[in-house]
């Protein structure tokens, strides 16, 4: 196992699947050693060096799909791992592992029917598209701080509900036995939720430079790039038209943040990086302007458009985990009190303070923000001394007032402190008032009076990942590895298996004509194996016409435009005598 991937966090882990490499058929053996065949010629003219290289470093086989954990030994060179997983996982989720130097890798195939492009995550894109270019340093460390700046991300509400609707679209696209008419209704829900004009929240930001840089993006001159980005590697159609003069090249930039894109369509547009590095400043530059880099009103206005669970830092080094609803601000149009909905837990170096935690606060939260008078510190500045000038001691009561015209009164509890600082304040038979606007009521229980002036970070999720306990946050999928056989492609599976059987055997070239004849009536979608057959008999002079008939069969298939790329390309290299 990889260094990188011991002491994975749980929350993580549960995320994972075993690679079942039993499950595998030979239909799946044969999409992977088709793509990878035809792909590596095209690729090795139009990717970087570091690329090709980058296929035998981090352990791709081409004539076979590979074992993740292989995989992972190989990658530990580079100080990466990789680590198997179902599909989509959250991209929280996925974040955190790409900055723990972790890569998840799909345990699922693309179907044949799919073979040059699949919406959902499978193991050539994954394996064969992110993989190799680990080995590149420079874009190793862009991909790593990506992980690092985007985990930090926050998301909105509706970004989480299209996650839901584009995993459920894609995965379902690949389900061989969904039913047409539920497919239908996930295609317009997509359609429905692309269509909604949502705030564009920084995960939605990360995930535009994500798109046009990790998944789509070119690198080198505006006018001859190569290909880096991994949806377009393991594309067989894109990586070729992505290079079309009728494809607009830019310069990659920050504006790219600003591009939106439908993973339903080709691009029509696409970024070119001058280099790794390029890309690193610009995920800087952006990073700067993000709330959990500048705290504030800014910050603060971000999480509330949000709805969703953030974490407010303040400058006491308290964190405030949960949906922030409403924010009070003072006369300078500072945040003077925070309200938060729901669970919400506190936290202090991203730890869940005792007693603290989402079963306490299962209602929600207010936060008190300034210095206080006449002291003209905040709470968490004071001595022991210094608070009990204004009664904050344990069993007497007391009236704090801020400066920003907040008033809190009650018994002194508790007095919480990390690193000799006060940072919690516990109060029994509380009130809070600011002005006109009550905040706290004695009936509502005891009163937890947060320490802090400023908001200096907010950032996207909960500081205490373990005991926050929501479970909607990193919603775990089908963690098991399934098999791409139906009922219709058991029988089909084993001619895939017959034909492979018999090259090896160096069987007669009329073995395959009965086969042939077979696939002509019972399987007339199926050109894969008539390809892989070809291949082998191509050469045999005994039987030109049955070698020709195959051949325009094969190019009937050229009409569907999905398919037509992979058939010209696989018979340019049969007949360019390079095997398949």
């Amino acid at each position: 196992m990889s260094k990188a991937r011991t002491n994975l966090p749980e929350r993580l882990l549960e995320h994972t699947s075993k690679q079942d490499y039993s499950l595998y058929s030979n239909i799946d053996q044969a999409v992977w050693r088709y793509v990878m065949k035809i792909s590596i010629p095209y690729l090795k003219k139009n990717s970087p060096k570091s690329y090709i290289e980058g296929i035998e470093k981090v352990g791709i086989p081409i004539d076979h799909i590979p074992k993740i954990d292989d995989m992972d030994k190989k990658l530990d060179a580079f100080g990466w791992g990789a680590i198997s997983v179902k599909g989509f996982i959250p991209p929280i989720i996925f974040m955190e592992f790409l900055a723990r130097k972790v890569l998840p890798i799909a345990v699922d195939i693309r179907t044949n029917n799919h073979i040059t492009y699949t919406p959902a995550p499978d193991i050539i894109h994954e394996a064969a598209g992110h993989a190799p270019i680990i080995a590149n340093e420079d874009y190793a460390e862009y991909l790593r701080c990506y992980g690092e700046v985007a985990k930090k991300a926050i998301e909105s509400k509706s970004d989480t509900k299209k996650y839901e609707v584009v995993r459920n679209l894609s995965v379902s696209k690949e389900n061989p036995n969904i039913n047409p008419k539920i497919l239908k209704k996930i295609e317009c829900e997509f359609e429905t939720i692309s269509n909604q004009k949502a705030w564009l929240s920084e995960a939605s930001e990360l995930a535009r430079m994500n798109r046009w840089t990790i998944e789509y993006g070119l690198i080198g001159d505006l006018t001859n790039p190569k290909i880096y980005g991994a949806g377009l590697l393991s594309s067989v159609s894109e990586s070729v038209s992505c290079l079309k003069n009728n494809i607009k090249k830019i310069p990659i930039s920050l504006e790219c943040i600003k591009q939106d894109y439908n993973i339903t369509k080709p691009q029509p547009k696409l970024f070119v990086t001058n280099s790794f590095n390029n890309l690193k400043i610009i995920l800087n530059d952006y990073s700067r302007t993000m709330a959990y880099a500048i705290g504030g009103k800014s910050a603060v206005e971000k999480a509330i458009l949000s709805e969703n669970t953030t974490t407010t830092v303040f400058d006491s080094g308290l964190q405030v985990s949960g949906v922030l609803n409403k924010c009070i601000y003072n006369k300078k149009n500072e945040p003077s009190y925070l309200n938060y909905l729901g669970r919400t837990q506190l936290c202090y170096n991203n730890s869940e303070i005792d007693g603290h935690g989402t079963k306490t606060h299962s209602s929600g939260y207010g936060a008190a923000l300034g210095n206080i008078i006449p002291l003209n510190k905040s709470l968490y500045e004071l001595s022991d001394e210094e608070l009990k000038t204004i009664n904050v001691e344990p069993k007497k009561h007391s009236t704090i007032k801020f400066y920003n015209g907040l008033v809190v009164s009650g018994i002194i509890n508790n007095i919480i402190k990390f690193e000799g600082k006060p940072i919690l304040i516990t109060l029994d038979n509380a009130s809070a008032r600011l002005e006109d606007n009550v905040l706290f009521r004695p009936a509502w229980g005891q009163y937890d009076l947060a320490c802090g002036n400023k908001v200096v970070s907010i950032y996207g999720g909960p500081a205490d990942w373990n005991n926050y306990q929501n479970l909607e946050l990193t919603k775990k999928d089908i963690s098991y590895h399934s098999s791409n056989l139906t009922e219709d492609t058991e029988y089909l599976n084993k001619l895939y298996g017959k034909v492979e059987k018999l090259r090896n055997e160096k069987a007669a070239s009329e073995d395959y004509i009965t086969i042939l004849k077979i696939v002509y009536k019972e399987y007339d979608k199926e050109w894969l194996l008539c390809m892989i057959i070809y291949e082998i008999i191509y050469k045999e002079q005994s039987i030109r016409n049955e070698v020709q008939f195959l051949k325009n069969y094969l190019i009937t298939f050229k009409s569907d435009l999905q398919l037509k790329n992979a058939i010209e390309r696989g018979l340019e290299l049969i007949e360019e005598d390079l095997s398949l």
